[in-house]
């Protein structure tokens, strides 16, 4: 069976031999590891549990798999890392964890049991859990009930929000980029969104609540109470709490900025002057701002450090002191691919594009667009009449005001996937089910 096979059912996998590309063996198959997603989505198979003759356990990606039958898996390269495999607070194991699960069918409630799992591949090369083998759960009234296959999403019961704790979401969140998490934390029940924003820091909830559409910003505000939430304002970058707090009624709005340090409120205050749909409105006013007499080595410090976004980070702008918005008479910018060609000792001064066109900060929309369209550029200048820097607006959040409004609301998966482990232990389920095809279900235990 190669990889252009239908499904494979994993129960029918264990104790299969794993073999090189030259027919060299190198173990046996006892698992098979996955990424459980907050959603009902297939989640994706991440590679494979394999004993080798000494009995160490290692992992083998998927991707290194070429083929699959029922007498062994062959992979790619014989090549493979010895080193043990321990279970991430991520990953799930079909055979140990997924299967004799007890479940529910999502369309009538009925509980039953996972007695196997089917894998497919994608057009990507990933593969997913496409297909579950459940039977009716027994009792001691009832008699066995007969297999049938259903989709994953079919079922529930399976999701990481329905297999790990508040401390175990949290665990599995620490990996994650924010977006990601913004994208898991809006699939949770409100009732346990409420428990993974309480156990989050301040910070982190700030990098989060960017990321989260305009409707749960509000939603979650609201259940932070005001002290918090002016401080998780107070963390977010001046833009985006500016435009969060632009969503809200100007009582609110009004009431949480005075709850909020002085020096933090000040720049969301001069954002909140403009049209949220002009440069004014969408820009930053903490660019990286150098005065000219700093060198090229302080100037690359700065783009360096990785609170900075990789849009901001792309250039440096120039000004005389005061280098806080609003600055000095602006000179010009300094892009960091010419830093990058630069001696460390050269002062950015002899560097600096005083060519480059400046944004007003009532530039509209379409004439932001066309700017960054023109220059090929994805951060650029705002520059009031009296020629000082007042911030820099970046392509990332003139892509968040092009696309329609509560577009987040429409993403039905995080981007990269969501992942968390299962709860549930199983022992190894040893040979027991390499009999048979690997494309038909095995039997399973039955749950009294």
């Amino acid at each position: 069976m190669t990889m252009g096979t239908a499904q494979v059912f994993v129960a029918r996998m264990v104790g299969l031999a794993v073999m090189g590309p030259g027919g060299e063996r190198i173990g046996k198959v006892r698992d098979v590891v996955i990424s459980l997603r907050v959603d009902p989505n297939p989640p994706r198979v991440l590679g494979l549990v394999v004993e080798l003759v000494t009995r160490r356990r290692i992992f083998v990606p998927m991707l290194r798999v070429t083929s699959i039958d029922v007498e062994a898996v062959t992979l790619a390269t014989g090549s493979v890392s010895l080193r043990g495999f321990r279970q991430r607070p991520n990953e799930a194991l079909l055979v140990g964890q997924v299967i004799d699960a007890p479940v529910r069918l999502a369309d009538s409630g009925e509980e039953v049991v996972v007695v196997d799992a089917a894998i497919e591949p994608t057009r990507s090369r990933d593969w997913v859990v496409g297909r579950l083998a459940v039977r009716p759960r027994r009792t001691r009234l009832t008699r066995r009930g007969a297999v049938s296959i259903v989709a994953w999403r079919a079922v529930r019961g399976l999701t990481l929000s329905d297999r790990q704790g508040t401390e175990g979401l949290l665990a599995v969140f620490e990996t994650m980029r924010a977006a990601d998490v913004a994208a898991a934390l809006s699939e949770l029940p409100v009732k346990r969104q409420h428990e993974v924003i309480d156990a989050l820091d301040d910070e982190r909830l700030a990098d989060v609540f960017e990321e989260l559409s305009e409707s749960d910003q509000r939603q979650l505000l609201g259940h932070l109470g005001a002290e918090r939430a002016a401080d998780v304002l107070g963390a977010m970058a001046p833009d985006d709490a500016a435009d969060l707090l632009g969503e809200l009624p100007a009582y609110e709005s009004d009431r949480l900025l005075a709850l909020m340090e002085p020096e933090e409120s000040a720049p969301v205050r001069r954002l909140l002057r403009y049209s949220a749909d002009t440069a004014g409105g969408l820009m930053t006013p903490e660019p990286i701002i150098l005065r000219p007499d700093a060198t090229v080595a302080e100037a690359l410090a700065h783009i360096r450090n990785p609170d900075i976004p990789a849009a901001l980070a792309s250039m440096a702008f120039v000004c005389r002191p005061p280098t806080e918005t609003p600055t000095g008479p602006y000179l010009g910018c300094v892009h960091a691919q010419r830093l990058l060609r630069e001696a460390p000792f050269e002062l950015v001064a002899g560097l600096v594009d005083s060519e480059l066109a400046q944004l007003s900060p009532d530039a509209t929309l379409a004439q932001i667009t066309r700017y960054f369209a023109a220059y090929n550029l994805v951060a650029g200048p705002v520059v009031d009449a009296g020629e000082h820097l007042l911030g820099a607006v970046t392509v990332d959040d003139v892509l968040d005001h092009l696309l329609p409004r509560g577009w987040r609301d429409e993403l039905t998966e995080p981007i990269g996937g969501v992942v968390g482990g299962l709860g549930t232990g199983h022992p190894d389920r040893g040979d027991g089910h390499r009999h048979g095809a690997v494309n038909e279900p095995a039997r399973g235990r039955d749950h009294a």
